[in-house]
């Protein structure tokens, strides 16, 4: 039986192209769900161009139309959400409940962002001369390039594509190369809804072709980027050389700081969520846990009594906590942490090794290590993966010392029943998302997401916050 075969869209209509390639399941790489093909250059060039051509209209569309469309999208993602978090569960590896959850969240950020539509303000002020007065109004950038990564493949695609929808922009959107599938049902959905040719192009294919000619073409007014360290940096440095906006959301080494009057159990559940679900691979995992010493052997037992507990598997199977690693490269990333780990004199508490199950799967059991310090690699690099290591502090001070001790700075947490430190971290906590008592993973759609130091560049997204990226400023003075 031949399998689907799935196509880009530019200019309003689903254009093949020369190579495809194959999606394959994680839980099972045995299965390719589907093939989709790759766009060249040239064809990310015609996308870029549609989005050109349509920006003028798009801008002047008139805002209920714009807020009908992105709320029908929203509307039918929350309708699809089973279908599609299955396909994001098989292809990504998430579980099938955090699949569905995110495709849910996305519906849920198209029906926020078709309500900004409506609330768009600006300001009239007066002159210090008279007989002037001042309109501040925002207008939208125009084209604007999208880079989303392979661990969010529902939820990240959405927090871009709808504020650059809502405030008149028009997009060219690149998905991960590992997860064309749930991009391309979002995609569908969209066009379904009647996104006007142009103001809507989906281009799939390599980051080194499509991602780069996105980059670089004088054509995009503005790129949103999540994925990596090193390939934002990329990013940043081709858009600064033409005067591009742009924005990065990059890694994370997010502190979990555990006093010694925190609630032990919800200790446990916090750093078992932050650092190991999703199977850790998410920017804002908890994979530093410093611990002080009056809670240090106790959480120790209890965390890897419940890691003891955790089932790793097939993802959508329905006892399945931690599903597989995303493809063999991190798999093998992940691996190599581990083992440099050992390397500088970190014990290994629980886990790091490879599973077998019923399917040929990437299948890593949750890596614990003790005795570490923050000089170590393992505390100062991102490994995107169930690894997690537990650093010893003697008091709150010190533990807040190695939370800040870090080149990143995206989000952060403390389990604590002292109001008197709870307060102090949200304070003095270098990075740009604070929890105190909840997992660090784990935000809402409706605020702000976004970091500090080498974890993000740029405004915020999401929530009214986006329209800082996605809109300019214009002053204009009307005489009188």
């Amino acid at each position: 039986m031949q399998r689907e075969k799935y196509l880009n869209y530019i200019a309003g209509e689903w254009v093949s192209g020369g190579e495809f390639s194959e999606n394959i399941n994680p839980s099972d790489v045995s299965e390719v769900i589907a093939d989709y093909v790759r766009a060249d250059r040239e064809q990310t060039k015609q996308a870029i161009d549609a989005a050109s051509s349509a920006v003028s209209a798009w801008a002047n569309f008139g805002v209920q139309a714009r807020s009908e469309l992105l709320d029908k999208v929203g509307n039918e993602l929350l309708i699809q959400k089973e279908s599609i978090g299955m396909l994001l569960a098989r292809e990504e590896g998430k579980t099938l409940p955090e699949g569905i959850g995110e495709v849910t969240r996305a519906g849920h950020i198209f029906k926020f962002f078709a309500g900004e539509v409506l609330r768009q303000t600006g300001d009239l002020l007066p002159s210090v001369r008279p007989g002037i007065d001042v309109e501040i109004v925002r207008e939208p950038m125009g084209v604007v390039g999208i880079i989303s990564p392979w661990n969010f493949p529902a939820a990240i695609p959405a927090w871009k594509i709808a504020p650059a929808l809502a405030y008149g922009n028009c997009v060219v959107f690149k998905p991960a190369d590992l997860v064309p599938g749930t991009a391309h049902a979002i995609a569908k959905i969209i066009v379904d809804a009647g996104a006007p040719a142009g103001v809507f192009n989906f281009v799939m294919g390599r980051g080194s072709v499509v991602g780069d000619e996105i980059v670089t073409n004088p054509k995009v007014d503005a790129i949103t980027f999540t994925g990596s360290v090193e390939t934002g940096q990329s990013v940043a440095q081709a858009a600064i050389s033409r005067m591009a906006k742009f924005q990065l959301e990059m890694g994370g080494k997010n502190p979990l700081v555990v006093l010694d009057d925190a609630d032990l159990n919800n200790a446990v559940e916090c750093a078992i969520n932050g650092a190991y679900f999703s199977t850790g691979q998410r920017c804002t995992a908890s994979s530093r846990l410093i611990i002080t010493n009056g809670i240090y052997d106790q959480f120790l037992t209890a965390l890897v009594e419940r890691l003891d507990n955790l089932n790793i598997g097939n993802a959508i199977h329905p006892d399945t906590h931690i599903g597989p690693v995303v493809d063999k490269n991190q798999f093998n990333q992940n691996l190599f942490f581990i083992e440099e780990a050992k390397k500088e004199g970190a014990q290994l508490a629980y886990g790091g090794e490879i599973l077998k199950r019923e399917t040929e799967g990437f299948y890593l059991q949750p890596a614990l290590f003790t005795e570490t310090n923050n000089d170590m690699r393992i505390n100062r690099e991102e490994v995107f993966g169930p690894v997690a290591s537990i650093i010893r502090a003697k008091n709150y001070e010190e533990a807040l010392s190695i939370a800040n001790d870090t080149a990143f700075g995206l989000s952060s947490g403390i389990c604590t029943a002292s109001l008197k430190h709870a307060t102090h971290f949200r304070r003095q906590s270098q990075a740009g998302m604070v929890m105190v008592n909840l997992p660090t993973a784990g935000v809402d759609y409706h605020v702000p997401f976004g970091g500090r130091k080498g974890s993000s560049y740029g405004s915020r997204e999401q929530g009214r916050y986006a329209a800082e990226f996605y809109t300019s400023v214009k002053t204009n003075y009307i005489g009188c």
